[in-house]
């Protein structure tokens, strides 16, 4: 049966006028995600009235293209011009951008585009086969999880900070305090607006993102008359190419790094409400902590943007799941198609695969297809997008800030938000000036608001704050917070201090105990498998006296290189 509905939805989906649609989403996602400001929610918004005159699979399969090519589409211009297309591109910037400017483009935009399309396929692979198990997950979450989610992802704050971890936490705290202003979401009170109606509604996120990133970039790049006059790069701008068998060679590398990127994609997506804005950072944190030289993080370093495009584009995957399991979107984007599901009759349900297979089958093929398309179609639109390059800043600049102004003013319509970039471009430049990470304030914007909807939401079902430590996933992410808050000083004591010896096996001891509590058979066998391997450290540890293990020879000459 299996075998005759995905032949069914095979020979639905490999017709010339749908694959011609997913091309010409794939490439309309491309150009959403390049331009700063314009984002992929705006462009699927914009393909939803083209689809009424299509059939189901049409319509979706459009939308999916536009879907996948938005997601990979913003390290184009994050990693040219440092400026992020879209939110789930904000960590690629870290690293892609250095490499970028110094003078490695065609290595950077190629690590970024076969990224993306390996965490696509392996999320493909898995919205193809686990979807019905792996939705259920995000139907065990309630507000206490969350919260408890976005705490563990805000002690990422110590990680991005690099070596200025006060004025990372700093910043931080000002991100925090910047998602606080506006109208309360659960009780409609306004806060830090001084009497000005235009505060009430809060500032946009994206704004907020644009000016912080973009604004502050462009002022710094122009700042004074000899750099304005240079173009982005001046090595290698006359023959910029690129450099597809570096990049999978560099891919194949960091294999692990991929796969574990991918997978946390992926759970991310699941999670409703989550994103690739979350899952890119929390991607690159992980890929840094995991790091054998973690210092090179943020100077070009090819791990950071196979970390951030591997996870956005998997959480594409994550997403379709709970919207294709459990009727319930992701995110705005799967929102957005669940509507047009509806629009043609069709609702989605824990039934709806068995119902309709072929439909929903026809869904996982498109979805597989496009991250195809996807590469195909940007390998050649790089070309194109490379010739920024050669551009004068001044020029440049110029043309960029045009757009972004365009983008954020698009978004809600309203000249705020044009006012909200140029104040936080100020600030961000400012920042910058002064030695502070902008990417902690970024993660605070993102998750502040997150944070305190869930966590007015678990205070108004019950003020019994046990419910914290009682519940199976708060625990988890509790505890896992715990130990990222203090994985920065492990990492930087790891081989001096005797103390270090014992973070990994609690760790495994410590994550155990929630496993047990979620019940069933596979995630206690997993808590009994980290028991296992904890209390097996720990004897081996006592039994050569907890001595210090030097680092490899192989560490040791990295190092000096």
């Amino acid at each position: 049966m299996l075998i005759e509905n995905v032949a069914d939805a095979f020979v639905a989906v490999f017709e010339l006028k749908i694959l011609g649609l997913m091309a010409l989403g794939v490439l309309a996602g491309l150009i959403a995600g390049a331009i700063p400001g314009f984002t992929i929610t705006m462009a699927v918004v914009l393909t939803l009235p083209f689809t009424f005159g299509l059939s189901t699979i049409e319509g979706l399969s459009t939308m999916i293209g536009v879907f996948v090519g938005g997601l990979s589409g913003g390290l184009m211009s994050g990693i040219l011009t440092g400026i992020p297309g879209t939110p789930s591109s904000v960590a690629t910037t870290f690293d892609g951008f250095p490499m970028a400017r110094a003078g490695r483009p065609g290595l950077a935009l190629g690590i970024g585009v076969w990224s993306s399309f390996m965490g696509g396929i392996i999320s493909a692979v898995l919205l193809m086969t686990l979807a019905p198990q792996l939705a259920r997950i995000g139907l065990e979450f309630g507000p206490w999880d969350y919260f408890a989610l976005v705490l563990f992802a805000l002690t990422i704050t110590a990680s991005l900070a690099g070596e200025n971890l006060v004025k990372g936490l700093i910043a931080g705290a000002l991100g925090l305090l910047v998602a606080t202003i506006g109208e309360d979401d659960i009780n409609g009170v306004a806060r830090f607006n001084f009497g000005t109606d235009a505060l009430k509604q809060g500032f946009a996120f994206l704004p907020v993102l644009v000016g912080l990133f973009a604004f502050s970039q462009l002022m710094s790049d122009v700042q004074d008359t000899k750099s304005a006059r240079k173009p982005l790069m001046e090595k290698g701008a006359k023959a910029v190419r690129v450099e597809h068998f570096a990049a999978i060679r560099a891919i194949a590398g960091n294999w692990i790094n991929l796969i574990r990127s991918s997978l946390i994609g992926v759970f991310t997506g699941i999670l409703p409400a989550a994103g690739g804005s979350i899952s890119n950072i929390l991607a690159y944190d992980q890929a840094k902590k995991a790091s054998k030289r973690p210092e090179k993080f943020g100077t070009g370093y090819s791990e950071g943007i196979v970390a951030s495009e591997a996870a956005n584009n998997a959480t594409a995957g994550g997403a379709l799941i709970t919207m294709m399991a459990l009727g319930i979107p992701g995110d705005i984007v799967t929102a957005i198609m669940l509507g047009a599901l509806l629009i043609h009759d069709v609702v989605p349900s824990p039934s709806f695969i068995g119902d309709q297979p072929v439909l929903a089958y026809s869904i996982f093929l498109a979805f597989f297809l496009a991250n195809f398309l996807m590469l195909g179609t940007q390998a050649v639109a790089l070309r194109a997008f490379l010739l920024v390059t050669r551009i004068p800043m001044y020029m440049l600049a110029g043309v960029i800030l045009a757009y972004c102004a365009i983008g954020v003013f698009a978004l809600h319509n309203v000249e705020f938000d044009i006012w909200t970039l140029f104040w936080f471009g100020v600030l961000g430049y400012t920042m910058r000036v002064l030695g502070f990470p902008l990417a902690p304030m970024i993660l605070g914007v993102v998750l502040g608001d997150i944070a305190e909807v869930n966590l007015s939401r678990a205070v108004a079902i019950s003020d019994d704050l046990t419910l914290f430590l009682t519940r199976p996933w708060s625990l988890f992410f509790l505890t896992i917070a715990v130990f990222s808050a203090i994985f920065p000083w492990y990492q930087k004591a790891r081989g001096r201090k005797t103390w270090t010896l014992l973070f990994l096996p609690v760790l495994f001891l410590a994550i155990a105990p929630p496993l047990f509590m979620m019940g069933g058979v596979p995630r206690p066998a997993v808590g009994g498998i980290l028991v296992a391997a904890g209390a097996w450290i720990l004897f081996s540890r006592h039994r050569k006296g907890w001595k210090l293990e030097p680092p490899e020879e192989h560490e040791v000459h990295l190092e000096e290189t």
